[in-house]
């Protein structure tokens, strides 16, 4: 490289913005040289658009804009011209990664850490929060410095070394590289407006990766439509912040035809608009609009994009490919499910040419990299291609190849898979792995870490909700909403994620993976096997083939994904398996309360399905056996033989019974929920109170005479 330090940083920035690329600076010394040295260098380069991620005392000493790394969400949707990120103050994976595709092309990323060289044993302060500081050596860590070592196109700039830094050269080619609209992404927005003029119930799915212009492209087609003659387009994101650049390009179409222009509204004369709504907001006013836009949808609990899709004629998702807030990839897999079942005409378009940055970008290859943005499962691995082998594995040993087939299995498989997810799998001293390898592809994979083996004082403490240790999610909240403060004492495998490739599952991959787990369980002397999911009857049914069973479900809904958590639990030694007995009949037995109270909302199938699981506590005398015949003959009132029907709910066979009949939503709406007739018949269930209790008495004539025996 050819030194241009008498031209300087801006110099260097210029040259970056002609070629449409960015660069990585990487800051190796003593945290306070390292700042000292950025501040320095700010002064030298335009910082009307910098950031500084770390101190805000730091950054008013450079004259920019800071924010902690925590508060990373915020700036998502804008734009970055320099970016400081200090790493002494933490480094969150999901916010590295989130905030380097802020930055625009000619954008310089300043990140302040240790020398590479110390980067496996730094004691990173983010990892208080996730349990990692327990850790003696990092793998996640370690794996980033390697990248960055071997990366030619990294800048390091080290202390004691500074004077000798020489600057590269960067070409342009034959013509400067200029921000402008992509064919790809003016086709979207054409597609767009077609979307947004035509038919209804044919919503729209777009995705892309970060800097490809999506928000950009919904703006300018939410201004066309206004302009076409639609009156209102409602967008709606996890933030407003997050639409900067959407309300920027949709007022930059709108021109002078704007009438009035607000942070989240953008309004012609006479009243068409546009305008942003935070989704709790937009779900419970239910305003009309002709189109409903939602971006960053895989940052959108799954129940909530449901329905938005059945709560307005046209809407259109747009989402992250790799995103930070959520995986853009198991979105649209997940989503995808969704969509053929209730809306089965949408349609899907996907960006890939950059608009901030060019094709080929140093900055956005090196981050893909760091976080393996861009895992992918193996594919077309036939399953008659070989012999499945089910073996114990460590990813923190693992080469690129193998990690990124692994981790590109809980992309495709998880709504959720972050960065931060990543870093967790490789640095967590309690985690167990197997994987599924079929001629020398990983096809399935399973994630596990050890929890408890907590003192008994600090256990009580626990589940008397006193004390809230880091990690031990499971061990923790059987311990403190179970009520048992031997499961934080007890040590348990905890099963965080289980994947299978496409192409092998429904082929008991998956089963032998949790298998391999229980028997480890066994030669370590561990007491259980535990898991906790979003519940749902499909993964309910996985685990209870695997020999786990309901211990808990909670009472709120997972922000990922917009389901309730169900927690299941295998007892391994004596003493696991009289913890996971006592925590079942607890449960069972708080069960028909907690249902119409907490959850009134669960799909009728899951209702049916860990009812089902549950012991069956509860037996008939003489007298509730009167009054059921009684109720079924058409002798007796629903509400007053209520108490008896939740008791037949709850012995041996029945919820299982039930599952099979076509009626079993009326009975979990009515019987164990406890809906009103009048929301029964707003949700379609029955015609009217009369109707609901014909087909409740009918089927408890059924079950008195062929159910299983009371």
């Amino acid at each position: 490289m050819t030194s241009v330090a008498e031209r300087g940083w801006q110099a260097l920035a210029d040259s970056l913005r002609a070629a449409g690329e960015r660069r990585l600076v990487l800051v190796e010394g003593e945290p306070e040289w390292c700042r000292s040295w950025v501040s320095g260098c700010l002064e030298a380069l335009d910082t009307s658009q910098a950031l500084w991620v770390g101190r805000t005392e730091d950054a008013e000493l450079a004259g920019v804009t800071g924010i902690a790394s925590k508060q990373f969400r915020r700036w998502l949707g804008r734009e970055t011209g320099v970016l400081v990120w200090d790493g002494w103050q933490g480094n969150p994976p999901d916010g590295l990664a989130a905030l380097s595709g802020t930055l625009q092309a000619g954008g310089l990323l300043f990140w302040l850490m240790p020398p590479l060289e110390d980067w496996a044993t730094f004691n990173d302060p983010d990892y208080v929060r996730t349990g990692l500081d327990q850790a003696e050596h990092h793998a996640f860590a370690a794996r980033m410095a390697g990248v960055l070592a071997a990366d030619a196109d990294v800048i390091r700039v080290r202390q004691g070394h500074d004077g000798a830094l020489v600057l590269p050269v960067v070409e342009s080619g034959s013509s400067e590289v200029e921000p402008a609209t992509t064919p790809e992404q003016a086709q979207l927005v054409s597609q767009l407006v077609r979307f947004g003029l035509g038919r209804r119930r044919r919503p729209l799915v777009v995705t892309a990766d970060r800097g490809r212009g999506k928000s950009a492209a919904l703006g300018m087609a939410a201004a066309e439509l206004l302009l076409a003659g639609r009156q209102r387009v409602l967008v709606t994101s996890p933030s407003v912040d997050n639409l900067t650049s959407f309300f920027r390009h949709a007022a930059e179409t709108l021109g002078e035809r704007l009438a009035e222009r607000r942070v989240d509204e953008l309004m012609l004369e006479g009243g068409p608009s546009i305008r942003y709504l935070p989704v709790p907001d937009l779900l419970s006013e239910k305003p009309e609009a002709e189109v409903v836009l939602v971006d960053e949808a895989a940052a959108v609990p799954a129940h909530w994009l449901r329905a938005i899709l059945l709560g307005w004629p046209r809407v259109a998702f747009a989402s992250t490919v790799h995103g930070y807030e959520g995986t853009g990839r198991g979105f649209a897999i997940r989503f995808r499910q969704v969509l053929d079942r209730e809306t089965p005409h949408w349609q899907s378009i996907s960006l890939a040419q950059p608009v901030r940055w060019a094709d080929g970008d140093p900055l956005e290859r090196q981050v893909s990299a760091l976080f393996l943005l861009s895992a992918e499962s193996p594919k077309q691995v036939s399953p008659a291609g070989g012999d499945v082998v089910v073996e114990r594995w460590h990813p923190a040993k693992a080469c690129e190849r193998e990690l990124s087939e692994a981790f590109g299995l809980l992309v495709d498989a998880h709504y959720r898979t972050t960065p931060a997810d990543l870093r967790q799998w490789l640095d967590d001293p309690g985690v167990q792995s197997w994987r599924a390898v079929v001629n020398g592809a990983t096809v399935g994979v399973l994630w596990a870490s050890v929890e408890g083996g907590l003192a008994p004082e600090l256990a009580e403490q626990v589940a008397q909700g006193v004390r809230r240790p880091r990690g031990h999610m499971l061990a923790q909240s059987l311990a403190t909403h179970g009520g048992f403060p031997e499961a934080a004492v007890q040590r348990t495998l905890r099963v965080v994620r289980v994947a299978v490739s496409e192409e092998y599952r429904q082929s008991g991959i998956g089963k032998r993976l949790v298998i391999a787990a229980a028997q480890a369980c066994e030669e370590q002397g561990l007491d259980g096997l535990g898991t906790s999911f979003g519940g749902e009857p499909g993964l309910l049914s996985f685990w209870q083939a695997c020999g786990l069973r309901v211990v808990r479900l909670g009472v709120r809904q997972e922000t990922s994904t917009g389901e309730f958590p169900v927690q299941m639990l295998c007892g391994i030694s004596d003493a696991g398996k009289q913890l996971a007995q006592g925590l079942r009949d607890r449960f069972a037995k708080h069960w028909p309360v907690l249902v119409p109270r907490h959850w009134a909302g669960l799909t009728p199938e899951l209702v049916a399905a860990v009812g089902a699981d549950l012991p069956a506590l509860a037996r008939l005398d003489a007298g509730d056996r009167r009054e059921l015949e009684s109720f079924s003959e058409g002798f007796r009132g629903f509400d007053l033989t209520l108490p008896v029907l939740r008791q037949v709910e709850r012995c041996p066979g029945v919820m299982a019974w039930l599952a099979a009949k076509p009626d079993l939503a009326l009975w979990c709406r009515a019987v164990s929920q406890g809906w009103a007739w009048g929301e029964l018949r707003f949700a379609g269930e029955c015609a009217g109170q009369k109707a609901g209790e014909m087909r409740l008495r009918s089927l408890v004539r059924e079950l008195l005479k062929n159910g299983p025996e009371l």
